[in-house]
């Protein structure tokens, strides 16, 4: 099956979801960011096929979210680690927890608790301008025409 490919479009939602987009990424990308950095325990945790697991990874290094380290010559074997542009990547995977918490969690609660390490308390991920430090949500914000932005056609 041809994958749609959104890299060229001009929004940053489209080339974000051209990287991540299919479904198995943010769960590696979870995996990985947990400590799980080995394919064959990737594949165990996921219950996900080599093949599809092998293309998923190479994209993800392909596209500079992931690393590929050998740990071992014989056999020859590779862990994966976060690049720069993975770890900022996780920051979006905890806004979709945030979402995920509140609206599909069930009775027990949410599956998994993050304690913020500077304050030493569990918390949740929440945003706020960059300029003002106020909270920002998406009734919060005008969209305006980028500089990267495409001509009217």
């Amino acid at each position: 099956m041809q994958r749609t490919r959104f890299g060229d479009m001009a929004c940053s939602i489209a080339r974000t979801l051209d990287i991540i987009g299919e479904p198995w990424s943010p769960l590696i990308l979870r995996d990985v960011y947990a400590g799980i950095t080995r394919f064959e325990h990737l594949q165990r945790d996921l219950g996900i096929s080599s093949k599809v697991l092998s293309e998923r990874l190479k994209w993800l290094v392909d596209n500079g979210v992931l690393d590929r380290r050998e740990y071992s010559q014989r056999p020859s074997r590779h862990e994966y680690t976060l690049t720069e542009k993975g770890r900022e990547l996780c920051d979006l995977l905890l806004v979709m927890v945030r979402w995920g918490d509140r609206w599909t969690a069930d009775a027990s609660g949410p599956p998994v608790l993050y304690r913020h390490q500077a304050c030493g308390q569990i918390s949740q991920v929440e945003l706020h301008c960059s300029v003002c430090d106020r909270p920002m949500r998406a009734t919060d914000i005008d969209m305006l025409p980028g500089p990267g932005a495409s001509a009217p056609a």
